[in-house]
């Protein structure tokens, strides 16, 4: 029986890996994990800028010794899956088994429960993800994120030059602020998010939204009278390529936006694990204007 005048034991703070933490998705994830006092862990194929609270860890998600000297003493994982293929993630899924944290992974919501084939390699990649953890028996929370707002950055480069924004024209979606996703995120990680579903999470943004009129509002924000030229998919490959795209890459992005049919879909389970409702993209545009308007 303990000591009628002793203090119970102070619970730690949660122990975190984050992977994809050099994103614009991650960097948001770390913020919030160190402002709420989580001790994060990140591991990365390159060497990163060392940072207050973060051990910043350089290894591979393939490379099975350093993600099992990520998981020591780790709690739990936010798992973003960075390849376009399933096989080289064996090994990482082998060592989550056997040291079994918590883990939250990020998919996509391009992904179609029960198809016999997901529309596109993108969604085909998180689809096999999502298997694979799951016949792992660890019981991942599954959060598919709808396209992410800060995709935008992209047109940072063409805006500077001119107000035309040229690429492919993918089907409309909810576009979700990642700051959004990154809330929700942060709060399954540290468990503070009531009774979790066992179905996935859609995030999504709260309206549905084609690539011209993303166009149009980032220029209300900016007052610059700006619009979106559709390009033709062989164009728009050529010009990714250009710009240092890897080729794998560029060819799953344009089959995407070929592929991946409209979604009018739409969720509040932002609101459901954050408490309150997803932004708009007006919002994420008024607040980020001066990164496309700067030198």
């Amino acid at each position: 029986m303990p000591h009628p005048l002793r203090s119970p034991r102070p619970r730690l703070p949660s122990s975190v890996l984050v992977t994809g933490a050099s994103g614009n998705l991650g960097r948001e994830v770390v913020d919030r994990l160190l402002a709420r006092g989580a001790r994060v862990r990140t591991l990365a194929r390159r060497h990163t800028e060392p940072r207050p609270g973060v051990r910043a860890l350089t290894g591979d998600l393939t490379d099975p010794v350093a993600v099992r000297e990520a998981l020591v003493d780790v709690d739990t994982v936010f798992l973003l899956w960075p390849l376009l293929e399933v096989a080289p993630a064996r090994a990482l899924v082998a060592e989550l088994a056997a040291t079994t944290p918590r883990i939250v992974h990020l998919s996509t919501t391009a992904v179609v429960d029960g198809a016999a084939r997901q529309s596109d390699p993108v969604a085909r990649v998180h689809a096999g993800m999502e298997a694979l953890l799951h016949g792992a028996g660890l019981r991942p929370v599954v959060l598919r994120s709808d396209t992410l707002a800060s995709n935008t950055r992209g047109w940072i480069a063409q805006l500077r030059g001119g107000d035309v924004v040229s690429g492919p024209d993918p089907a409309r979606t909810a576009v979700v602020d990642e700051r959004d996703v990154a809330e929700a995120a942060v709060a399954v990680l540290l468990g503070r998010h009531g009774r979790l579903r066992r179905e996935p999470y859609a995030l999504t943004g709260p309206e549905v939204l084609g690539r011209a009129d993303q166009v149009a509002i980032l220029g209300a924000a900016l007052n610059r009278p700006l619009r979106f030229q559709a390009l033709p998919a062989e164009l728009a490959r050529a010009r990714m390529r250009a710009d240092g795209l890897p080729e794998p890459l560029v060819d799953a992005l344009i089959t995407a936006s070929v592929q991946r049919p409209e979604s009018r879909f739409v969720t509040d389970h932002v609101e459901r694990l954050t408490g309150r409702p997803a932004g708009t993209f007006a919002r994420w545009a008024a607040d980020h204007a001066s990164e496309f308007d700067g030198g």
